[in-house]
C-alpha cells in the first residue's frame, strides 16, 4: 500500500504549523545521539563565592575541539530582562572553535557580555547570554546549602534555573560565518553548535548552584540530585526575531517539513507493525502524559490547546486500548483515526510519537534537513509566463483568493528595529514607519505578481519580463523555488490580522525540540529544552526516549 504525502496546503497553513511538537528528528536529540562518544570535559571553573566568573566547558574528538566560554556576571534585579533592549545578563556565553588562550579569554571578557555591543572574532561560533529564573535559582540554593534536596514539584512548574534570552551564530556580531564550518561532518546537522552551546550551558547552572551552596555553607551543603540535574532543562525566551528565519529560508523549511511528512509516510505504509514496536509508542505516550500535565502557562490562548490536548490524547488511548494490533497498516489506520477524531495538537502530537520505535526510518532523514540554498538561487530566464502562472495556481491557490484591499489582509508590516535590529510587526494604519517594511510579505507579493501576469503573452520570457518588473524579482524567484519544493511556502498571510505570530516561533522551536511552550504574548514565549537529557557524562550510554522522563 502507498500513502500520499500530507497537502501543502493543509500542511503549511500557520494554525497547522503551529501545533508541530518535538520528535526524533528534532535537532537537540539527534545533537545528542551524534556527540555521544565525544569526550566532555570541564576545563576551568574560576567562579567567586558569589558564583560570578569564568568557566570553560569542552566537547573533544580527534583533533576536533569545541569549547564553551562562559561569564557569570554580577547584576542589579532591575537590570535583569528576557526582553531584547536589555543590556546586562546574569550570564554570557561564546563557543570557541578549539581550545581558547589566554589571549582570547582576556579578550572574550571584554566582548562577550557585551553581546551585541561586543565584538567576536572567526574563532567564535555561536554566541549568547541567560537569565537566572531568579525564584526557582534562589530556592534550590537555599536547600542545598542547608543539606536538603529541592522539592521536584516546585521545579517541575519551571522545569530549568536559567533560561537565554538568544543564541547567535553565523556571523552575526563578528562570529565565524557558515561557509568556515558548513563542511565539518560531525556538524552536518541543522544547528549543532546552537545545540552544543545550549546543552553545555545547561550543565554550568548546575555546576554554578552547587558552588555557591558549596561556599554559603561548607560543613552542611550537598549538591544537587544527578536524576534532579537530568530532569531540569534550560529555559529559552524567544520573541519575533525568529519569526522571519521560516520564510527566508524556503529551501530549509521545505527540507525540514519534508523529512517529517516522508517519515510518517513511511512509518503508515508499515504493513506488519511488530508487538514491541507498538509497546514501545504506546510506553511513550503514556510517559508522555506527565510532561503534557505539568506544562504550566499564564496564557487563555495555551490552557486551552494544552485542555483539548490531554482530552484527546486520553480519548485516544481509549481507542488504541481496543484496537486489533494484528490489523495490517496499523499505524495508517491509526493515523487515519486520528486525522478523523482529533485536533491539530493532538494529531501532530501522535505523528511526533510514531517516530519512536523507527530509528531506522528516521535516522537517513535527519541528514536530509540541512539546505545549502545558494543552489536554488539563479531564476530559470528561459521560462516562460505560461510557465509561472501554472506554477501559480497550482501552488498558491489559496493565496490568490485574498483580497488584499480590504484593510485586515493588509494590517501588519514586519521591520527592523533600529536598537537591536531585530525583526519587528506593527500594524501600519496605527503605528508609522511602513515605509521600512521588511519583504516579508510573500502572499501579498505572490497575489501582485499573478495579476500582473495576466496582462502578460504566455510565451514571453521570465528574463524579459524581470527587466521591466525588477521590484518582483524576489516573489519570481521563491515561485520557481516552490516548484521544486513543495513544502517551502507558509500557505498564509502573515501580515492579516488574523495572524498569531507565535505559531510561526513554535513550528521553529518544534523541531529545535522544545517542549512546554508558554506563550507570554502573541509575540513571545518561553520554552525549555534539554529537559530529561543525559548529563554529559552519561552520554556514552543513555536512554534514547529520555524526553518523555519527568520530574513529577
Amino acid at each position: 500500500m502507498e500513502v500520499k504525502l500530507r497537502e501543502p496546503k493543509i500542511i503549511m497553513k500557520l494554525s497547522k504549523l503551529g501545533s508541530f511538537h518535538q520528535s526524533k528528528l528534532s535537532f537537540l536529540r539527534s545533537f545528542l545521539k551524534e556527540f555521544k562518544d565525544w569526550e566532555y570535559n570541564r576545563d576551568l571553573f574560576d567562579l567567586d563565592e558569589g558564583g560570578y566568573g569564568k568557566a570553560i566547558y569542552s566537547f573533544k574528538k580527534n583533533k576536533r575541539i569545541y569549547s564553551l566560554v562562559c561569564f557569570a556576571n554580577k547584576i542589579k534585579d532591575d537590570e535583569r530582562s528576557d526582553r531584547v533592549i536589555a543590556t546586562k545578563w546574569d550570564a554570557a556565553f561564546a563557543l570557541h572553535d578549539g581550545v581558547p588562550s589566554k589571549k582570547d579569554i582576556e579578550r572574550l571578557l571584554k566582548n562577550v557580555p557585551k553581546q551585541e555591543v561586543g565584538r567576536l572574532s572567526y574563532k567564535e561560533l555561536t554566541l549568547s547570554r541567560a537569565n537566572k529564573s531568579l525564584r526557582i535559582f534562589n530556592y534550590v540554593i537555599d536547600c542545598l546549602s542547608n543539606g536538603n534536596q529541592p522539592d521536584k514539584k516546585i521545579l517541575s512548574n519551571v522545569g530549568y534555573l536559567y533560561r537565554t534570552t538568544a543564541v547567535y551564530g553565523s556571523g552575526k556580531f563578528g562570529l565565524a560565518d557558515r561557509f568556515r564550518i558548513k563542511n565539518r561532518d560531525e556538524i552536518y546537522g541543522p544547528f549543532r553548535l546552537e545545540m552544543m552551546l545550549v546543552y553545555l550551558v545547561r550543565q554550568f547552572t548546575f555546576d554554578q548552584v552547587n558552588h555557591i551552596a558549596k561556599n554559603r555553607n561548607p560543613r552542611k551543603a550537598v549538591e544537587l540530585d544527578v536524576d534532579i540535574c537530568r530532569n531540569l532543562g534550560i529555559g529559552n525566551s524567544t520573541g519575533l526575531g525568529m519569526a522571519p528565519f521560516i520564510v527566508n529560508h524556503p529551501t530549509l523549511l521545505n527540507n525540514w517539513i519534508l523529512a517529517r511528512e516522508t517519515v510518517l509516510k513511511k512509518i503508515r505504509e508499515i504493513k506488519n507493525v511488530k508487538n514491541n514496536e507498538l509497546e514501545l509508542f504506546n510506553n511513550c505516550l503514556k510517559k508522555s502524559l506527565k510532561n503534557v500535565t505539568s506544562w504550566n502557562s499564564e496564557s487563555q490562548f495555551q490552557q486551552k490547546k494544552i485542555k483539548e490536548l490531554i482530552v484527546d490524547l486520553n480519548k485516544f488511548i481509549s481507542f488504541l486500548e481496543k484496537i486489533n494490533r494484528n490489523t495490517l497498516y496499523l499505524f495508517n489506520q491509526i493515523y487515519t483515526w486520528c486525522e478523523n477524531n482529533l485536533g491539530d495538537e493532538a494529531i501532530e502530537y501522535i505523528v511526533s510519537m510514531m517516530m519512536e520505535p523507527y530509528d531506522e526510518i528516521v535516522t537517513p532523514f535527519i541528514y536530509k534537513m540541512s539546505s545549502d540554498e545558494e543552489k536554488y538561487f539563479c531564476i530559470p530566464s528561459n521560462r516562460s509566463i505560461l510557465d509561472l502562472r501554472n506554477i501559480l495556481e497550482k501552488n498558491y491557490s489559496n493565496i490568490l483568493k485574498i483580497d488584499f484591499s480590504k484593510k485586515e489582509n493588509n494590517q501588519n508590516f514586519w521591520f527592523i528595529s533600529k536598537n537591536k535590529e531585530e525583526p519587528r510587526l506593527a500594524n501600519r494604519y496605527q503605528e508609522e514607519g511602513e515605509d521600512l517594511e521588511q519583504p516579508l510579505a510573500i502572499a501579498r507579493d505572490v497575489k501582485k505578481l499573478y495579476e500582473i501576469i495576466q496582462k502578460k503573452k504566455n510565451s514571453l520570457t521570465i528574463g524579459k519580463f524581470l527587466m521591466d518588473n525588477n521590484c518582483l524579482r524576489h516573489i519570481v524567484r521563491r515561485v520557481f523555488i516552490a516548484e521544486r519544493f513543495p513544502y517551502s511556502e507558509i500557505q498564509d498571510n502573515i501580515i492579516g490580522s488574523s495572524l498569531v505570530p507565535i505559531d510561526m516561533l513554535r513550528l521553529k522551536l518544534s523541531f529545535f525540540g522544545a517542549i512546554k511552550f508558554d506563550p507570554r504574548s502573541d509575540k513571545w514565549l518561553r520554552i525549555c529544552m534539554f529537559q530529561g537529557a543525559p548529563l554529559p557524562n552519561e552520554l556514552k550510554s543513555f536512554e534514547d526516549h529520555w524526553i518523555y522522563n519527568s520530574l513529577n
